[in-house]
């Protein structure tokens, strides 16, 4: 069942159509660009795309909790909406909102990235939407909803997940960002010698490359993920029946103290991954890291 009406959801898959699309148009384009932290960059096209989308969405959704990765004021409802189910507030959902989901990857004049939102109540992911406009490839969906796909403006279809084989034996694909593939890789090709690495930029679009069969497993550990970059696209990996966890087998929590108050940041390792993949390749690849160290997380 759709947690929203069907008149706001066409409303609010038009609102990320249209940013998606301003941001493809923009792309190569001549527009700012600034050093929010280490390696942490955001342009003139993600501030005003956060102003729009904002804008929207308190419009479409007046009594729901708003955050979105721009502004940090709208970060201060984290602590009234999602760590307590004792007060009323709790009960109200909570959106969380990437205006460009792999802003590097945008810099770069590159087609993975993304518009991304998702859906949180009382601390869990209902829903979530991600928007790939360079593909023209809209997602969304829940884990009590199902999943959905439109591609170029043609008539929504359900997107059906699907199952790699699992076989180590040969040539398997995991997905894992660079900085972690820098960190990590040589020890994990090392222990799996049939392991290709599969890399796009968006944190979203990696999820879905899971979900549609492309590797069995995306693996993040870098320590800077927020809960703007996960919300929506977890909640359509468990959905398509992915598990998501960290390296203990615990789920990923979308509450304090897993979550930075302040940063809204994951102090949680996150694996999404078909379950077989999941069972088999959890624990030696807790034991990889921690022969290495994780990286501490970061403020930004």
């Amino acid at each position: 069942m759709s947690p929203i009406c069907q008149s706001d959801l066409s409303a609010l898959h038009q609102l990320l159509v249209d940013c998606g699309n301003y941001a493809s148009q923009q792309s190569g384009q001549s527009f700012q660009i600034f050093e929010k932290g280490v390696d942490d960059y955001v342009t003139t096209v993600d501030q005003l795309l956060d102003q729009k989308l904002l804008a929207g969405m308190q419009a479409l959704f007046p009594d729901d909790g708003i955050i979105t990765e721009e502004n940090k004021a709208t970060a201060k409802q984290f602590g009234q909406y999602t760590t307590s189910t004792s007060i009323p507030s709790s009960h109200r959902p909570l959106w969380f909102v990437d205006p460009i989901d792999g802003t590097d990857d945008f810099i770069r004049g590159g087609e993975h990235y993304a518009v991304m939102v998702g859906q949180v109540l009382k601390g869990i992911p209902q829903a979530g939407w991600v928007y790939a406009p360079v593909a023209e490839h809209l997602v969304w969906g829940g884990p009590n909803w199902g999943l959905f796909e439109q591609k170029g403006g043609a008539e929504p279809r359900p997107l059906l997940p699907q199952q790699p084989i699992y076989d180590l034996d040969h040539p398997w694909a995991m997905v894992i960002g660079d900085k972690d593939e820098r960190r990590f890789g040589s020890a994990i090709a090392h222990r799996f010698p049939q392991v290709q690495f599969l890399s796009l930029g968006s944190f979203g679009l990696k999820v879905l490359a899971v979900i549609t069969g492309q590797a069995g497993l995306y693996i993040y550990l870098n320590g800077r993920v927020k809960l703007w970059d996960t919300s929506g696209p977890l909640a359509l990996a468990q959905a398509a029946g992915l598990v998501c966890c960290d390296l203990l087998g615990q789920p990923i929590r979308f509450t304090e103290p897993d979550v930075d108050p302040k940063t809204l940041v994951h102090h949680q390792p996150i694996l999404v991954g078909w379950p077989r993949y999941i069972e088999q390749l959890r624990e030696p690849l807790r034991d990889i890291t921690t022969a290495i160290g994780l990286p501490r997380s970061k403020p930004n």
